[in-house]
């Protein structure tokens, strides 16, 4: 397999075979990502995408999950994406599902009937970085997008038929605005009512923008237990119809699941003890993205 820098994927991608059907991120202005900076945003000629698709066949004896990376897959055309499924369905008649990173603004870009077509051939699940649903911290880190717009594109998503999986960042917007962060993401995910939802916690890496904010002062980030008030405050104003909770990803404090709405009661209970006793967080050494 050839694969350009750094290759990221969805923590539940981990057994994926992953293709670069582009390279880096079409967007790569948040402040808080250094994912793809090392990086200018290219696709992919179509026939380097088929021979790596060729040369795993010949690897692999059998392929369940195909991931189409890196961050912006869904920035291509509807053509380009189901000349590649139809290809990934000839060569891995096996294979159960086809996954990629969505950003809202490639949603929004997309009819109805182009994600439908998507979903027929074979991808089965979206990844969408909501990060927050304030529209003043989407500002600030140079989302790019508003909260409506997130909602617009979750929406669509869910209403093709894709499953969609969401993410937002605990801390992001800092000690001044958590409260504000967790009302607004839990109005947004309450909007949007995703299959299922990530939590990350924000971990400021010196080769990003907020760095900088941060060593100037400028950014005040939350303790362990603070972002646990914030999470919980987010869970009490979440109102979702049946979405796969999961705060277990290396970069949060304590790992936390949940069924939600169905196990919302519990959750809470489980935050609160976390915030009420003397906990022993994960140490900052032990986390990492």
């Amino acid at each position: 397999m050839r694969y350009e820098g750094t290759v990221y994927r969805p923590p539940s991608e981990a057994y994926s075979l992953i293709i670069q059907v582009t390279i880096g991120c079409a967007h790569n202005e948040c402040t808080f990502c250094d994912m793809y900076k090392d990086k200018k945003f290219r696709v992919r000629k179509i026939e380097e995408v088929y021979e790596d698709l060729e040369n795993a066949r010949k690897y692999y004896g059998v392929v369940k999950k195909i991931f189409l990376a890196d961050g912006d897959a869904l920035v291509l055309k509807n053509e380009y994406l189901e000349a590649v499924l139809i290809k990934i369905k000839e060569l891995f008649p096996e294979c159960e599902r086809v996954s990629v990173y969505a950003t809202p603004k490639d949603v929004i870009r997309k009819s109805e009937e182009d994600l439908i077509k998507l979903r027929d051939l074979g991808i089965t699940i979206m990844y969408m970085g909501v990060e927050s649903g304030s529209d003043e911290i989407l500002k600030d880190v140079k989302k790019g997008v508003t909260s409506q717009e997130m909602i617009q594109a979750g929406k669509k998503i869910v209403q093709s038929g894709i499953k969609l999986s969401v993410t937002l960042i605990s801390g992001l917007g800092g000690k001044e605005k958590w409260k504000q962060h967790a009302v607004e993401s839990a109005r947004v995910i309450s909007e949007i009512d995703p299959h299922y939802l990530g939590l990350l916690t924000l971990m400021v890496n010196p080769n990003t923008e907020m760095y900088e904010k941060f060593k100037d002062g400028e950014m005040e980030l939350l303790s362990p237990k603070e972002v646990m008030v914030e999470t919980r405050e987010l869970i009490k104003n979440l109102e979702v119809t049946n979405c796969v909770f999961r705060s277990n990803h290396a970069s949060n404090y304590a790992p936390l699941a949940a069924n939600l709405n169905k196990e919302k009661k519990s959750l809470l209970n489980q935050l609160d003890n976390l915030i009420e006793e003397d906990c022993e967080f994960k140490g900052e050494v032990f986390r990492r993205f």
